[in-house]
């Protein structure tokens, strides 16, 4: 099968990692690359939330540089190339389409979802090493959010779960009076482990109306820094210095801001 456009890539990172090619390049490891991954993954969905298209096309053209890279890197090791990559997902994709590319029956989204999750479950127990646990599969590199959103969905399939949203709104009221306690008590460590409950109570309560915690949380950290810079842009307009200017009146800008938003 022919590749042109990505063999331009390939042979491109080639040169790069050569004798004659980048010394940064040729230094790089798969371990060294993976907070450039985390990187430009983040800076994927930066572009998409932006909605330009060029951005979107750039973040992915950067994205899709760093699986050549590490590709590249496993080549020079003999363990598998691009190629591979490419034909493993492919095979993957037409395995866990069955109602396209096999016989099964799928009308809905929910049905599709439903045959993705046996046939996953299928191909982990197929390789697994049996001394792991149940949620021993989900990468510990994951954001925290997003990891606590992907551990208690797993959980929650295996029956370890509450039987309404109801019940998981009287834990965070009970995990909130715990915390309170170790602030009373001024325990650093009480505090940690009980904040760390609290927002793992919060993402349980995401789960059950279906809200993913790292999007919505990415979104509202990017509606802030817009509110905030308004703030700042005002102030400098009147020639005022942010440090100085009082609280009430960065409140009454914070609630401008938000007042144009809506509208």
């Amino acid at each position: 099968m022919k590749r042109p456009e990505l063999e331009k890539l390939t042979a491109l990172m080639e040169r790069l990692r050569g004798p004659k090619g980048c010394p940064w390049d040729r230094e790089q490891t798969l371990g060294t690359l993976v907070p450039f991954i985390i990187e430009e993954a983040y800076e994927v969905v930066s572009a998409i939330d932006s909605g330009s298209p060029e951005a979107i096309r750039e973040e992915l053209g950067d994205l899709l540089f760093q699986v050549i890279f590490v590709s590249r890197i496993a080549s020079e090791a003999g363990q598998f190339d691009i190629n591979d990559v490419i034909d493993e997902s492919f095979e993957k994709m037409v395995r866990r389409h069955p109602h396209v590319f096999g016989d099964r029956k799928a009308e809905t989204s929910e049905e599709v979802l439903k045959h993705w999750a046996e046939i996953k479950k299928e191909e982990k127990e197929k390789k697994e090493d049996k001394g792991e646990g149940y949620l021993s599969g989900i990468p510990e590199v994951l954001p925290a959010l997003l990891r606590a959103h992907k551990v208690t969905q797993k959980a929650a399939k295996a029956g370890f779960d509450w039987k309404d949203v109801n019940e998981v709104f009287d834990k965070l009221a009970e995990e909130l009076a715990e915390f309170r306690n170790e602030v009373l008590k001024k325990n650093p460590e009480g505090i940690e482990e009980e904040l760390g409950d609290i927002l793992f109570t919060i993402v349980n309560v995401s789960r059950f109306y279906e809200v993913n915690p790292e999007d919505a949380l990415r979104k509202t950290i990017g509606k802030f820094i817009n509110r905030f810079h308004f703030i700042e842009r005002n102030v400098a307009d009147k020639g005022g210095d942010l440090s100085a200017t009082p609280i009430e009146e960065m409140e009454r800008l914070w609630q401008e801001a938000k007042a144009r938003e809506k509208k």
